[in-house]
């Protein structure tokens, strides 16, 4: 016990010789005491890991993914915290996904993340722009991300501040986790119909389920990329209703698709959205889709061939040719009378043609009636087309007008009379040719005969022929009469008009036609023989007598 006392005592005096020579020679050193005790040094690093804040992504739709980048830093040798900041700080941080084994497509390229690059101790979410492969199966996809970032390993200081730093610049792999969800996920199939300028046409689209969901309450939702192009009666958008939509099913939605008549002609597109509710009621969209929908150009209607019979104060015909000079076919083509003159009665307000395929014609005549205060010459006359279109719906074209003459005013009838005398105070029968100038045939064509005094109808002031051919003449008979007062070897005025029937069967009244006659001396008949009798009797008298004589002698 006393020995292991003595050693220890021992081993006391030992160690302070020892702490007095180290004292000893530190001393002798000047300034090193002050030195060691003012400079000292902070030692950290950043640690950094990756995560994904977004939800999980759909196959076949281009979203933005929200990457979580998460510092927790890492302090090694502590100190004031702004030095603390300075070592757990990654600067000028870049990112890099290397997304060439997975089936989503990173459309960032390098990114730098956070504000120029920084990335303090804490949390920031860095937005990068993906693609997801319309054949991406439903599951997990790791994406690995190459990332370098600038950072100071150590801070040494003093009082006076900052001594020396000692700076680092690190690259290193990390990687995400993105889930592709299993959904429903649709397909434009094809398009059918084309939409034309001018009218409106049924298009229909198909469309294939081709994500694993079923899709319920689906609705498609058309939306026109165009200011020409309209849906339901002008309406920028129209939808269809689905209801349940399968995986691997095909549906085929039709709209009314109408063109303005200014809109060219070109392939327009149509936006496609599905709307719909997944397994869970939850409402869902699927991306945008689009359609193309080819154009034809607006129907069209040309007039040739037209000729007019217009005459005025009469009835008269259009007649010509028209032709579709459109691009579909028209059914039910009907011509109309399409002015608003005054002077022009359409007799028929229309004539139908019938169907016309594109490139076919056909000739139609239009009756119209000029009354008798228009004016003779050349008639800008508006005319339309009406007809029924692919889809069997009624449409107009109005671009139509034809230059038809019309003729000067005639009297229907021309009277010529083969003897225009009457004897004053006496009678006489005409005979009046009645010939027929219209284009028609006439039919219970009644005359009748006017006359103002001195003259007078007689007992037969009426004529009557059962029909009369364009052109052709008929005889009809009227009496007339002559005052004693009237004035020998003077004309006088007789007036005609007829009454009749024209093709149609409407009865009509001719204007009035005038005639003159002259009234002549009567006959002298004194109730004795006439002067040329009593003259003969005379020369045989004188010639008897003379006989008798010659023979008495002899």
């Amino acid at each position: 016990m006393i020995r292991s006392i003595r050693s220890r005592s021992n081993r006391i005096q030992i160690a302070l010789v020892v702490a007095l020579l180290v004292g000893s020679s530190v001393a002798a050193i000047p300034g090193a005491v002050s030195a060691q005790q003012a400079t000292q040094s902070v030692v950290g690093e950043p640690d950094i890991t990756f995560s994904t804040a977004s939800g999980s992504v759909t196959a076949g739709t281009a979203s933005e993914l929200a990457v979580s980048i998460t510092n927790r830093g890492e302090v090694y040798r502590t100190g004031p915290p702004g030095y603390e900041d300075q070592v757990t700080t990654a600067r000028a941080m870049t990112l890099r996904f290397k997304d060439g084994n997975v089936p989503i497509d990173v459309k960032s390229g390098e990114v730098t993340a956070g504000q120029s690059g920084a990335v303090p101790v804490g949390s920031l979410t860095q937005p990068v722009p993906i693609t997801i492969a319309e054949n991406t199966d439903p599951g997990t996809y790791k994406i690995p991300i190459e990332y370098e970032y600038l950072y100071t390993r150590q801070v040494e200081y003093n009082a006076n501040g900052v001594v020396d730093r000692t700076e680092y610049t690190r690259t290193k792999t990390g990687s995400i986790t993105v889930r592709v969800e299993e959904d429903a996920r649709f397909e434009v199939i094809e398009t059918n119909g084309t939409a034309q300028v001018g009218d409106t046409s049924d298009v229909s689209v198909t469309l294939e389920n081709t994500g694993t969901q079923t899709a319920h309450s689906a609705t498609v939702v058309a939306s026109s990329q165009s200011g020409s192009m309209s849906f339901d009666a002008g309406s920028p958008s129209a939808s269809a209703y689905i209801g349940e939509w399968a995986p691997d099913e095909t549906r085929t939605v039709t709209y009314d698709v109408g063109l303005a008549p200014e809109a060219s002609v070109r392939e327009y597109t149509v936006g496609l959205t599905v709307n719909y509710e997944d397994s869970d009621g939850i409402p869902q969209q699927s991306g945008s889709l689009t359609a193309g929908i080819d154009t034809l150009p607006e129907q069209s209607f040309a007039l040739s061939n037209v000729e007019s019979t217009l005459r005025v104060g009469e009835d008269g015909e259009i007649t010509g040719t028209i032709e579709n000079t459109g691009p579909q076919p028209a059914g039910s083509v009907v011509v109309r009378y399409a002015d608003d003159a005054t002077t022009l009665i359409p007799i028929e307000q229309s004539a139908a043609v019938g169907p016309l395929d594109s490139g076919e014609s056909a000739s139609f005549t239009l009756p119209i009636e000029v009354n008798s205060e228009a004016e003779a010459g050349p008639k800008s006359i508006d005319l339309a087309v009406s007809y029924r279109n692919t889809d069997d719906e009624k449409r107009l074209y109005e671009q139509l007008d034809v230059r038809a003459a019309v003729a000067q005013e005639r009297d229907q009838f021309e009277v010529a009379l083969a003897d225009r005398t009457v004897e004053a105070g006496g009678s006489a029968m005409l005979s009046v040719e009645v010939t027929n100038n219209l284009d028609e045939t006439v039919s219970d064509v009644e005359g009748r005969l006017f006359a103002d005094d001195p003259l007078d109808t007689g007992s037969t002031d009426t004529g009557y022929v059962e029909s009369i051919e364009p052109g052709e003449t008929a005889t009809m008979t009227f009496e007339l009469t002559a005052g004693s007062s009237a004035v020998t070897e003077k004309t006088y005025p007789i007036s005609f008009d007829f009454r009749y029937d024209d093709a149609d069967g409407d009865s009509k009244l001719s204007d009035t036609t005038r005639v003159a006659v002259t009234v002549v001396e009567p006959a002298d008949d004194g109730g004795g023989l006439p002067l040329p009798l009593i003259g003969g009797g005379i020369v045989l008298l004188v010639a008897l007598g003379g006989g008798y004589y010659y023979l008495r002698d002899r």
